[in-house]
C-alpha cells in the first residue's frame, strides 16, 4: 500500500545537495515518487510500505550525508530563532582587519594591511578550524557522488591559502616588500569564507521567517486560556486544554480551539481563515474557529478540535505540506544543478591551465581559477522556484485559498478559461423572493398569510417565504389542520380568514397576466389562495451573490473566459447568466455533459479552471486543468479538487489565478537573475575582471536577490 511522507532535510547547502538526495530516493525500487524542495529543506516521499518503513527511508537520506527527520501532522512548530552564531562573529572579527587593509590598498596605504605572520596566523584559524564545516559538506557531498557549492569553496580557499602558505615558508620576507607583496593571497580565502558563510546566514534566515507563513500563522494561537475546571476559572498554557473544556475569549483575545459558544455575544474576526475581513457576529449556538480575534464582546465556548484537528492547524499542515512540493517549472533548476559543479571545476582548471600559459604569469592563474570557483554558486538557481511558490502559498492562505500542492499552483498561472457551477457558486444556493403579484395591493398580507401555511412544510421555497416575512417583521396568525398535498403544494384553516392554500398557480387556481416582467418566466412560482379564490403569487430564484457579477467582470478584465454549466433549466442558467454578463452559458447538463464540455474545451487548446462545490461538480472538476472547490461543499469536490476557496465567492477564484500568475513571474524572474548571474559573472572571473573577494560577496549577494525578489510577492497587489 502506498503511503506519502515528509521529512525535514538538515545539512543541505545548494540546490545540488536537493537533487543529490531525490536521486538517490527516487531510484530504490519501493520509492513510487519522491522531490526535495531546498527552500523548505523538506522531502516528500511516497513509497510502498510493505517493501520498506520511516526509518529505512531516513536511514538512506543519513547514508547520502544529511540529517532526516519526519514531519508528522502535528501543528507545525515554530520556526527556530535565527541568531548570528559564534562561528559568524568570530568570522566578522578575523575579517576587520582584512577589510582595513583592503580598504588602505585603495587609496595607496599598504601598510595597513597586516604583517605577513599575523595574516598566516589569522587565515590558519579560519582555514583549519572555521571552515571545517564547509570540507565536512564538501567531503560528504562527494562521497554521495555529486559535488556541491562547499566543494568549489574549499577547493577556492584552500588553493589560496597553500599557495600564500608556500610563498610566505619558501620566499624570503624580504621579497614581499609589504604587507601584502603581490605574492600572498591570504586576505582571499579568509574574506571569500567571512562573505559566504553571511551569505549562508541571511538565506537561512530569510528561508525561515520572511518565506514562510507559517510563523504568523502559529502566533494566531494564545499562549494560554482561561478554562472553568471544578466551577473556578483558571488560567492554563494552551497545551493542557482538553476536549469538552469550557473556555473564555473576552474583546481582544483570540479563540483557542474550533468549538460551539455556549454562552455570551460578541464578534469575532476570522479572515485569517477565511480571507474575509467582515467580524462573524457570534452567540450561543454559533461556531467559533481556532485563531480567529474577538473583536468585541465576551464568549464562553465549549473545545470540540483542539491542534491540529481544527480547521486552523489543517490549514497549517496543508500549507506546510504544499510549501514543501515542487513546481514542474523546477525541474529545469534541477537538471542544470546536476552538471553545474562539475562544469564549473572543469571551467576553473581550463581557465588556470590558459592563463598561466598566455599570461605567463602562474600567481595570476590561480587567482582567475578561485575567481570562477567562487564566483559559481547553484543556490540562487536553487532558491528560484521553490522561494517564489513558499511566499505565494503563503499569500494565498492569508487570501483564503488553500492551494494542494505547487503544480496545480503554477497550472493554475496558465488559466485563460474558467468554468463555473451555478449553484451555490455564482448564486446564493438557496430561492429568495425575488418579484411578488398582488392584484388586490396589500403584499403585507400576501405575506403573512403565505407564511403562516407555509411555516408547516419543509420545502426550501417554503423556509423562504417564511424568513421572507419574518423579516419584514410581520405577525404571524394562528393555523391549524394543515395539510400537505404531494406535488402541489399545503393547505391550513387560518382563524377569521378559512381556507388557505400556498403552492403552484393551478393548485391555487391563479392564472398570471401576460406582461409580467421576465423573471416570472424563469422563478418558481409559489402561488397563495383564500377559500380557493387566488390572492397572489410569489416569484422566487436563487439570486447571485453580491459580488459575483464584480469578479466576473475582473475575469473578463485579465483576458479569462467564463462558461456557466449547469444541471438548472437552460432558462434559468440563461437568466443568470444574463445578468452577470456571461456570454456561454449551458443548462441541463449532467455531470458527464460536464465533464465532457470541459475536455473539449481542452481539446481545442484552452487551459481550463472549474469551480463547484456539489457531488455532481466532481467529474468536471477531474477533467479539468486545475479545479477549485468551496469549503464546506461536498466532500467528493474538495477531494478531487486543485484548490480550496475558503469564502463561497469568485472574487477568490480571481485572486487565486492572479496570486498563480504573480508567483509564476516572479519564479521566471529568479531563474533568469540566477542564469544571467552565472552566464557573466564566470566569464568575468575567468577574464580576471573579479578578484575572489568581489566574487564571494557577488555569490552571497545571489542568493538574497533571488529570496528579495520572491519576497516582493508579499506587496504585490491583487487588482
Amino acid at each position: 500500500m502506498q503511503q506519502k511522507a515528509r521529512f525535514q532535510i538538515t545539512g543541505m547547502t545548494c540546490q545540488a545537495c536537493a537533487a543529490r538526495i531525490e536521486k538517490v530516493l527516487n531510484k530504490k525500487d519501493y520509492v513510487v515518487t519522491a522531490g526535495v524542495n531546498f527552500a523548505s529543506e523538506e522531502a516528500q516521499v511516497t513509497f510502498d510500505d510493505s517493501k520498506t518503513s520511516i526509518a529505512d527511508i531516513i536511514a538512506v537520506i543519513q547514508k547520502t550525508g544529511y540529517g532526516a527527520q519526519e514531519k508528522t501532522d502535528e501543528l507545525p512548530q515554530a520556526a527556530p530563532e535565527t541568531h548570528i552564531g559564534w562561528r559568524l562573529w568570530l568570522l566578522f572579527a578575523i575579517n576587520i582587519p582584512f577589510l582595513i587593509g583592503m580598504a588602505g590598498m585603495l587609496i595607496g596605504r599598504h601598510d595597513w594591511m597586516l604583517p605577513p605572520w599575523w595574516q598566516f596566523a589569522l587565515a590558519s584559524v579560519v582555514q583549519l578550524w572555521l571552515a571545517v564545516p564547509f570540507y565536512r559538506s564538501a567531503w560528504a557531498s562527494i562521497k554521495g557522488g555529486l559535488a556541491n557549492m562547499d566543494v568549489l569553496v574549499s577547493i577556492g580557499t584552500v588553493a589560496t591559502y597553500a599557495y600564500s602558505t608556500a610563498m610566505l615558508f619558501l620566499v624570503p620576507l624580504g621579497e614581499h616588500g609589504h604587507a601584502h607583496g603581490g605574492q600572498i593571497y591570504f586576505e582571499a580565502g579568509v574574506m571569500v569564507i567571512g562573505f559566504v558563510s553571511l551569505g549562508k546566514y541571511l538565506e537561512h534566515r530569510v528561508k525561515k521567517t520572511s518565506l514562510n507563513s507559517l510563523s504568523l500563522l502559529l502566533k494566531l494561537t494564545p499562549p494560554q486560556v482561561m478554562v472553568e475546571r471544578d466551577g473556578h476559572w483558571q488560567t492554563l498554557p494552551l497545551d493542557q486544554v482538553q476536549t469538552g473544556d469550557h473556555i473564555r475569549a473576552n474583546h481582544g483575545e483570540r479563540i483557542a480551539a474550533d468549538g460551539t459558544v455556549e454562552s455570551g455575544s460578541g464578534w469575532a474576526d476570522e479572515s485569517h481563515l477565511t480571507g474575509e475581513s467582515r467580524p462573524e457576529a457570534k452567540e450561543a449556538g454559533s461556531r467559533v474557529l481556532a485563531g480567529a480575534l474577538m473583536s468585541d464582546g465576551s464568549i464562553t465556548y465549549r473545545a470540540e478540535q483542539l491542534g491540529s484537528h481544527t480547521l486552523l492547524g489543517d490549514m497549517m499542515n496543508a500549507l506546510s505540506e504544499a510549501q514543501g512540493s515542487k513546481a514542474p517549472i523546477a525541474r529545469l533548476a534541477d537538471k542544470t544543478a546536476a552538471i553545474f559543479v562539475p562544469t564549473v571545476v572543469a571551467i576553473a582548471v581550463a581557465t588556470f591551465i590558459l592563463t598561466g600559459f598566455i599570461k605567463g604569469d602562474w600567481t595570476r592563474a590561480l587567482m582567475h581559477a578561485v575567481a570562477v570557483l567562487v564566483i559559481a554558486c547553484p543556490c540562487a538557481l536553487g532558491l528560484a522556484t521553490p522561494a517564489a511558490i513558499m511566499v505565494g502559498m503563503g499569500k494565498a492562505v492569508q487570501c483564503g485559498i488553500r492551494y494542494k500542492d505547487a503544480a496545480a499552483m503554477e497550472e493554475a498561472a496558465h488559466v485563460n478559461t474558467v468554468v463555473l457551477d451555478k449553484t451555490g457558486t455564482l448564486t446564493e444556493g438557496k430561492p429568495s423572493i425575488v418579484a411578488a403579484y398582488t392584484p388586490a395591493g396589500d403584499e403585507d398580507n400576501l405575506y403573512r398569510l403565505a407564511a403562516a401555511v407555509e411555516q408547516h412544510a419543509a420545502h426550501p421555497l417554503a423556509r423562504a417565504i417564511v424568513q421572507a416575512a419574518q423579516t419584514r417583521g410581520l405577525d404571524l396568525p394562528e393555523t391549524y389542520d394543515a395539510k400537505t398535498d404531494a406535488g402541489a403544494g399545503i393547505h391550513a384553516q387560518i382563524v377569521g380568514v378559512g381556507s388557505v392554500k400556498a403552492g403552484k398557480p393551478d393548485y391555487c387556481g391563479l392564472q398570471l397576466p401576460a406582461g409580467l416582467d421576465s423573471i416570472w418566466q424563469t422563478a418558481s412560482i409559489v402561488a397563495v389562495a383564500v377559500d380557493d379564490c387566488p390572492l397572489g403569487a410569489f416569484a422566487l430564484a436563487d439570486i447571485p451573490k453580491a459580488d459575483s457579477a464584480a469578479a466576473i467582470a475582473r475575469l473578463h478584465a485579465h483576458g479569462i473566459a467564463t462558461h456557466i454549466m449547469s444541471g438548472d433549466t437552460q432558462n434559468t442558467v440563461s437568466h443568470i447568466a444574463s445578468q452577470l454578463g456571461i456570454a456561454q452559458a449551458n443548462g441541463d447538463m449532467s455531470p458527464r455533459d460536464k465533464a465532457a464540455a470541459v475536455q473539449a474545451l481542452k481539446a481545442a487548446g484552452k487551459v481550463v479552471a472549474m469551480v463547484g462545490d456539489g457531488i455532481n461538480d466532481a467529474p468536471a472538476l477531474a477533467a479539468a486543468n486545475v479545479s477549485f472547490a468551496m469549503q464546506g461543499g461536498a466532500d467528493v469536490a474538495a477531494h478531487t479538487a486543485s484548490a480550496t476557496l475558503m469564502q463561497h465567492s469568485i472574487n477568490q477564484l480571481v485572486d487565486a489565478l492572479l496570486i498563480s500568475r504573480a508567483t509564476l513571474k516572479s519564479i521566471k524572474q529568479n531563474l533568469f537573475f540566477a542564469f544571467i548571474y552565472n552566464v557573466l559573472g564566470i566569464p568575468l572571473a575567468a577574464l580576471g575582471y573579479l578578484n575572489p573577494i568581489i566574487a564571494g560577496a557577488a555569490m552571497a549577494l545571489s542568493s538574497i536577490s533571488v529570496l528579495g525578489n520572491a519576497m516582493r510577492l508579499k506587496r504585490a497587489k491583487i487588482d
